[in-house]
């Protein structure tokens, strides 16, 4: 029976963080995304599969404090922890299978490049916004990046769901407001290129 768990600390184990395909040397797009925002340096932002990005990094550059990160695979946290050093301390870090998530406290911004996309079961993106709906507040900001249709249809060895805004707004339902959509080609360290679509959500005021 697959085991996410062990296949992605396999993966990281099995490769340097920088030679994975999702890597970016700077998360442009998804910087240029948390500005628009407009949040202030305080506001609880959680990168959802962050594992080794360094978007943590950047975002503690930019001077927001109030950083948490989760991933399935320790391997991939113990990573990020080395690279930041003492700065990881002022960090949240959550091991966790996203589907299993319970937030301790409500985020004003989640933030997931390419873990949504790899949930080909249906009960496991149920349980995927049912975890999000339980750490989102209330008018908070959701930044969901995937690849789109005519991309990948593979990743890290694992069948993806391709989206387009269409696709991905019906999966989340009325209670979030599609606000922006942008295109990436991302180019991976073995010079592949990668169709990404970036769509950012406005989560409804009660």
């Amino acid at each position: 029976m697959f085991n996410r768990k062990t296949h992605w600390d396999s993966v990281y184990q099995d490769k340097s963080s920088l030679d994975v395909s999702w890597y970016q040397k700077e998360p442009l797009l998804s910087l240029e995304l948390i500005r628009g925002a407009q949040l202030s340096p305080d506001e609880p932002i959680i990168d959802v599969g962050g594992g080794a990005s360094v978007l943590v990094d950047y975002l503690c550059k930019e001077g927001f404090t109030n950083l948490a990160v989760l991933d399935i695979s320790e391997k991939a946290l113990s990573c990020a922890k080395s690279r930041l050093g003492d700065l990881a301390k002022n960090i949240e870090w959550y091991e966790s299978d996203i589907t299993q998530f319970e937030a301790p406290h409500p985020f004003s911004l989640w933030h997931d490049r390419a873990v949504f996309h790899f949930l080909t079961d249906a009960s496991d993106r149920k349980a995927y916004i049912k975890a999000l709906k339980r750490a989102l507040r209330p008018g908070g900001c959701l930044i969901i990046a995937a690849f789109a249709i005519g991309g990948p249809e593979k990743c890290s060895g694992l069948d993806i769901v391709q989206y387009d805004s269409e696709k991905i707004a019906e999966e989340l339902g009325e209670e979030f407001n599609l606000v922006e959509v942008r295109n990436e080609l991302h180019i991976t360290p073995a010079n592949h290129e990668q169709k990404f679509m970036y769509f950012r959500f406005i989560r409804a005021p009660r």
